[in-house]
């Protein structure tokens, strides 16, 4: 996977994740659980993008490894509204399935990237 095609697929899943926050009730927890996808869903795409200029390898490690904290924060609440039951399985699922490829992705990548300095 290229670069822009990594790009692309970030800014997708954080669209994709702010369209499901949308969808969730209007109640304490939901606005709660609606705030916290939105940021580190979002967060992952822009921090992904930000790597991707470092002005180094060490920097571009650095932003892979809070791109990964927020892909996984992001998956933790899909499950948490999963658990909850606040939206049906089907509409969530696809979005679990994405997080979980996305943190292998980028935990490869991240790999790569710090083999590399050490070479």
């Amino acid at each position: 996977m290229t670069e822009t095609e990594l790009k692309i697929r970030a800014k997708k899943f954080a669209h994709d994740c702010v369209k499901l926050a949308l969808l969730l009730p209007k109640s304490k927890l939901g606005l709660h659980i609606q705030g916290q996808l939105i940021r580190c869903s979002t967060s992952v795409a822009a921090n992904y993008r930000a790597g991707c200029v470092a002005q180094s390898k060490k920097s571009f490690v650095a932003k892979l490894s809070i791109v990964i904290e927020e892909v996984d924060e992001s998956n933790f609440w899909l499950e948490f509204i999963k658990d909850e039951k606040l939206l049906e399985l089907n509409i969530i699922s696809p979005l679990l399935n994405e997080s979980a490829e996305l943190t292998s992705i980028f935990i490869a990548s991240r790999k790569t990237a710090q083999l590399s300095i050490k070479s």
